[in-house]
């Protein structure tokens, strides 16, 4: 039986407009992954009490107009074990965090607010270690933490310190385009050492390597890419829970477009490599902290690739793929043994209490 494009299109767009149903009576570790329970969980409960225009997009920031301005807010809740680990800790993730996801949705970031949630008998001195390091994220962001909040609870009922950061920006480039046949998928620099690093930082495995967190504020080197590529920039995500797999799955399920990969153009160091492969897990799905997914045009990918690699954080950036006019929704990895397999959206928490 032939299937003609139509009625491929067509089963695709049934699909996305049918109801998420959470089949789960209890809240698990995986809800929290950033994968297919997350999306479920968001779905089914949040977007079903909450929705509106703003929070249908499901983008990073919302972007919204007041008295002519055009502003993006964004908000987001760390609760990393450990706290501290190898190039960073728990506030400047947090500052950081935030201010990419407001850059990814092409805003300039301004101010921030902190809400910090303590636990009895938390030390003072770790707590001033994390302030500063969100004061020093700030400044190296160009932002200031203007509002905030304090709140203390038993002992043993939060794992130290958790943080919730919101942030506002001006949006300065048009809000995201549509995804197209053709476009050129980039990412800016070597994927899933986050992740890596903070379970290895936890002491519960014997693996030793050389790696630190990658997390860092992205609204300089994006703003370089957007001045680049003047009208180019389809799409931008931090590939934080989930990885960069999730972003390209959220894309292609957005676009109804397939994405290709190519793996061996995937900018993956050594050390994260061999640590996943020991765990039994793909650096698709790690979690990074200061890297970005880029969808440009065709014409624009040359001009983007450069501008990453002028900038410090976007040395190693990376074009990885391209979107195909196949109407399936999928993202295709080409693997390095010359055979192609689907990457789907993350399914359980392979590595949980990372960000």
């Amino acid at each position: 039986m032939i299937i003609r494009e139509e009625q491929v299109l067509e089963r695709i767009e049934r699909a996305r407009s049918r109801k998420a149903r959470l089949r789960d009576d209890t809240i698990t570790l995986a809800h929290g992954s950033g994968g297919k329970a997350t999306h479920t969980l968001i779905e089914a409960v949040f977007r079903e009490a909450f929705g509106n225009p703003l929070l249908d997009r499901l983008d990073d920031s919302a972007r919204f107009a007041v008295n002519g301005a055009d502003l993006a807010f964004t908000t987001d809740s760390y609760v990393v074990s450990p706290l501290f680990f190898p190039g960073g800790d728990i506030g400047d993730l947090a500052v950081n965090g935030t201010v990419n996801d407001l850059a990814v949705s092409g805003a300039t970031p301004l101010h921030l607010s902190a809400g910090f949630i303590l636990e009895e008998g938390f030390p003072v001195a770790d707590l001033r270690r994390i302030t500063a390091s969100m004061r020093l994220a700030a400044e190296a962001a160009g932002v200031d933490i203007v509002t905030g909040d304090t709140k203390v609870v038993e002992r043993g009922k939060a794992d130290g310190c958790y943080i919730n950061t919101a942030g506002v920006g001006v949006a300065h480039s048009p809000p995201r385009g549509e995804i197209r046949p053709g476009d050129a998928v980039l990412v800016t620099g070597p994927i899933g050492e986050h992740g890596v690093t903070v379970m290895l930082a936890r002491g519960e495995l014997d693996i030793e390597a050389d790696l630190s967190s990658d997390t860092a504020p992205l609204n300089c080197l994006l703003a370089d890419v957007a001045v680049a590529c003047p009208g180019g920039v389809r799409r931008m995500r931090d590939a934080t829970r989930g990885g960069v797999a999730t972003v390209l799955n959220e894309f292609a399920s957005d676009s109804g477009a397939t994405v290709v990969v190519d793996e061996d153009a995937i900018p993956v160091r050594p050390a994260v490599r061999g640590a996943c492969e020991l765990l039994g897990i793909d650096p698709m799905y790690v979690a990074c902290e200061g890297r970005a997914v880029i969808v440009v045009a065709p014409e624009a990918a040359d001009a983007a690739l450069s501008a990453l690699r002028g900038h410090p954080l976007g040395a190693d950036a990376a074009v990885i793929g391209r979107v195909t006019d196949d109407p399936s929704g999928l993202v295709l990895l080409k693997t390095a043994f010359g055979g192609t397999r689907i990457v789907d959206l993350l399914v359980g928490d392979p590595l949980p209490r990372i960000c």
